[in-house]
């Protein structure tokens, strides 16, 4: 058989071929601007809830952990009724 040269045209069909499609490419940019746009939005507005503390280090209100339910009717601990 007998070497047949490259020609510029090829080369670029091969490399064409690695690369992502233009679809994918622009979708991908758009999610990421959508992203950097929430996101900002999100910093400029702040805390959802400013009172509210990460659930990282001890308990609240409601001492001993068990999410602050000792002043609900009907929630006693341990009386068996």
């Amino acid at each position: 058989m007998a070497d047949v040269p490259l020609s510029p045209r090829s080369a670029g069909v091969t490399t064409r071929r690695l690369l992502p499609p233009p679809a994918l490419c622009g979708f991908l940019l758009l999610l990421v601007l959508v992203f950097s746009v929430s996101y900002a939005v999100g910093s400029a507005a702040g805390p959802v809830a400013p009172g509210i503390h990460g659930t990282g280090g001890t308990a609240g209100t409601g001492g001993g952990g068990d999410g602050g339910m000792d002043d609900m009717p009907g929630m006693s601990h341990g009386s068996g009724e």
